[in-house]
């Protein structure tokens, strides 16, 4: 089998290059939506249409062609939010020949450079996720599914402070009916529009917004919690301990109020966590928490720990932030830890100390301890008072 995707713009068949036209005329089978099919001149090729949902169908669609010259039609760029990722992920040898992505398209359009501007989807993706990329001045491309998205997104900007932040709404990128509706987000009145279409938005000079951005350390208030919430100053020390990467998995053990999985994956869009809570109620805050912070992707997992994280891909990162002494818990995350992984441990209780003592002692690692003062009333004057101590094990598995 021979496998070719596609990609193929707004403008149809006329702005397809020679190779890209060659591999349509000679495939025996072309795969696509409705849509993109309806834009090829007739040709003996059998057009097969997409099913719904469609990946999980795709394995099976290779499958059932595989004995056939096979070519898939794709939106401009395969690989960029496309379907060509998930055909070269069954296929490592499929051929992609790629058109201008909605991307190129846009920043065209607008005069953009493309590598100044953060690129968000919203297609089968929660439309919290773009308040973290939210910043005076930047501007964004935000990709939609449906022609009311738009406007949804306009109504999230004002609610979030970003009212003056100004929309350009660009529909069917290249082709004859090409369209463009500007304005600001708190007084968007366009009317449900082609569900084509990349929203680019610019963000105000001086947006209503307390602009926590992306290092750790956010406000305690930024939290809503009910005491169980690691405080800023030894989030940052420990969210920095981390040291997160792109793409990289962390296990938030004991996640409270979620505030350390949340900040590790504002650091970076592809940054990952999965928070484990024992409490169903924590585990609702946990989710609305990371909602209002802009990462809902931020998995929960309600179970007590060690024994729920059986199962769970294995980390790049762990923090304990509670149930340090619990049996068998160091033993557990340690050994789930992918080499070159860190693991930070937080306590403020003499039992976790030895347990952080003993675990040291057999595996190495670093102990600090963190005290914080912090300005508080005492009468009608202020005063320090101290949070309480904290014991940090920081330590890299090697091997």
């Amino acid at each position: 089998m021979s496998v070719t995707v596609v990609g193929i713009g707004a403008d149809g068949w006329p702005g397809l290059g020679e190779p890209a036209r060659a591999a349509l005329e000679k495939a025996d089978v072309v795969l696509g939506a409705p849509r993109q099919l309806a834009l090829l001149p007739s040709s003996a090729a059998e057009h097969v249409t997409w099913p719904s949902p469609l990946m999980p169908a795709l394995p099976g669609l290779l499958a059932e062609h595989a004995d056939r010259s096979l070519a898939v039609l794709a939106s401009g760029d395969p690989t960029f939010y496309g379907i060509g990722s998930a055909v070269l992920a069954h296929d490592p040898t499929a051929t992609v020949l790629p058109a201008p992505s909605s991307l190129a398209l846009a920043c065209a359009r607008l005069g953009w450079a493309a590598q100044d501007v953060e690129v968000l989807s919203t297609v089968g993706r929660p439309l919290a996720a773009v308040r973290a990329a939210l910043a005076p001045r930047r501007r964004l491309l935000v990709l939609v599914p449906d022609g009311e998205a738009p406007a949804a997104l306009a109504a999230a900007l004002t609610a979030w402070g970003y009212g003056e932040a100004t929309l350009t709404v660009l529909a069917s990128l290249g082709a004859p009916g090409e369209s463009r509706a500007d304005g600001r987000a708190r007084d968007w009145d366009q009317p449900a529009g082609d569900p084509l279409a990349v929203v680019a938005v610019t963000c105000p000079e001086v947006p209503d917004d307390r602009l926590l951005g992306r290092a750790p350390g956010l406000p305690d208030d930024a939290y809503d919690h009910d005491g169980q919430l690691t405080k800023a100053e030894v989030r940052a020390l420990s969210v920095t301990a981390l040291r997160p990467v792109p793409g990289a998995l962390l296990w938030d053990v004991g996640g409270g109020a979620g505030s350390v999985g949340i900040e590790w994956m504002r650091h970076h869009p592809a940054c990952r966590s999965i928070s484990v809570e024992v409490r169903d109620d924590r585990a609702e805050r946990i989710r609305a928490n990371a909602a209002t912070l802009g990462v809902p992707g931020l998995r929960v997992v309600v179970g007590r720990a060690p024994e729920a994280l059986a199962g769970l891909d294995a980390p790049d990162a762990v923090f304990v932030g509670g149930g340090a002494s619990a049996p068998g818990m160091l033993d557990a995350v340690w050994a789930a830890l992918r080499p070159g992984g860190r693991l930070v441990v937080n306590t403020v209780t003499v039992e976790g100390e030895a347990a952080l003592a003993a675990f040291r002692a057999d595996h190495g690692g670093a102990l600090r301890r963190i005290g914080i003062e912090r300005v508080a009333p005492v009468g009608r004057f202020s005063g320090w008072r101290p949070l309480a101590g904290i014991t940090q094990l920081v330590a890299r598995k090697d091997g």
